[in-house]
């Protein structure tokens, strides 16, 4: 029987054990969409704010909520003038908030921002509900979606290091023995101290363990590129990467309509014509990635510097496909990305009008204009693949 600590937030509690493996349920419990209960969806009421542009921005929250299988009941845009320390919103806004959740019996609040532990845990007991922030709900649907080893180990990572400096505020400050206090001083460390130690020691085992799986996985990949050229497909979440990997390579990637359907990177031998290249799909982008699963995932975004062709896959039924577009540019302008290897695959043309098509003319970089879906133009993003290699003599 496992040893175990009991972290208590707003009457639900949390278990971590001594090596920390089970850390995942603090955002399981907060952001599962299913009621094991009552056999239905959790009911969702979103709060987004006015600092970026409103309909994309509660779209973008909307869609994650969906991948999550959360039922999106209601939302609400709130002004922001200052920030309140203690609940990030201002007291009037969360005593709507409480009235709404009850009225329309709420089962979690999700806020589009980052949250501390201790606003977390204050608005948790003024809202009578759980609530977690946009971090959380990624967390949760990457944890919820990673399949191979190395897509577990960067997650659990990522988890545990967004949790750890929240975990004060969460579990509330409590000293030794109780509420401390004079009388109830004594040696020892706090349960907190010990939740924290546990956590930086599975922290440091995690990252231990990711450091060999990296390695095996740069020795697969050095192997893999001795047989054969690298094209690797990247853009936003949803943008139509994993559909356009299945017609390119009839390959059986997992496509669905949901933001992060595939999480774990999918390689496939593609002959063509006399060419031959890997085809790789990577992870796809978000707007304010959580900056520890960025970190985790950033060897999945290395890859992209072996390649030498790059499809940027852009959905352009997406109205807000620009400021997407833009995300994914500037990720890989980051990596120092010689422009050259970039073509641009404006997907779902299906789903646009002729005018529209003709407006997305981009004079920075190669481009094609396809529907993986209707099988539209892909002879033709074939053919540009072709021209980044040599043909092969066949013996």
């Amino acid at each position: 029987m496992k040893e175990k600590n009991n972290i208590i937030m707003n009457n639900k509690t949390s278990v971590i054990y001594n090596k920390g493996e089970d850390i995942k349920k603090e955002f399981k419990d907060r952001t599962r969409g299913f009621n094991t209960i009552s056999n239905e969806l959790e009911k969702a009421f979103l709060v987004y704010f006015d600092d970026r542009n409103d309909s994309a921005n509660l779209k973008e929250l909307e869609e994650l909520a969906n991948s999550a299988f959360l039922k999106v009941v209601c939302n609400t845009l709130v002004v922001l003038r200052e920030i309140n320390p203690a609940t990030y919103i201002g007291s009037g806004k969360v005593e709507e908030l409480s009235q709404i959740v009850k009225d329309k019996n709420i089962t979690v609040v999700i806020f589009d921002v980052s949250l501390s532990g201790s606003q977390i845990r204050n608005l948790q007991d003024a809202i009578g509900v759980k609530v977690i922030d946009r971090n959380m709900l990624i967390l949760d649907i990457f944890a919820s979606r990673a399949k191979s080893a190395e897509g577990k180990l960067q997650v659990e990572l990522a988890q545990l290091k967004y949790i750890l400096p929240r975990l004060s505020g969460i579990t509330g400050t409590a000293g030794r023995f109780g509420s401390g206090g004079v009388g109830m001083r004594g040696p020892g460390e706090t349960k907190l101290e010990i939740d924290k130690r546990k956590i930086q020691e599975n922290i440091v085992k995690l990252e231990k363990e990711l450091k060999e799986v990296e390695k095996k996985r740069g020795v697969t990949r050095k192997q893999r590129l001795t047989y054969g050229n690298l094209v690797c497909l990247v853009g936003y979440t949803n943008a139509g990467k994993s559909t356009l990997m299945n017609k390119i390579a009839n390959a059986d990637a997992y496509a669905d309509d949901r933001l992060f359907a595939t999480l774990d990177v999918l390689t496939k031998r593609v002959w063509d014509n006399g060419v031959q290249y890997i085809l790789s799909d990577t992870v796809g982008f978000v707007s304010n990635l959580p900056h520890a699963l960025m970190n985790a995932f950033s060897a999945t975004l290395e890859e992209c510097k072996d390649a030498q062709c790059l499809l940027v896959v852009v959905d352009c039924a997406d109205f807000d496909f620009d400021k997407k577009f833009d995300v994914v540019i500037n990720e890989l302008n980051n990596l120092n990305i010689d422009k050259n290897k970039i073509v641009i695959v404006y997907n779902k043309i299906d789903k646009i009008s002729e005018e529209q098509v003709k407006k997305l003319i981009n004079s920075d970089f190669k481009y094609v204009c396809v529907s993986a879906k209707k099988d539209i133009n892909i002879d033709k993003l074939k053919a540009i693949i072709r021209s980044y290699f040599k043909p092969v003599s066949w013996t």
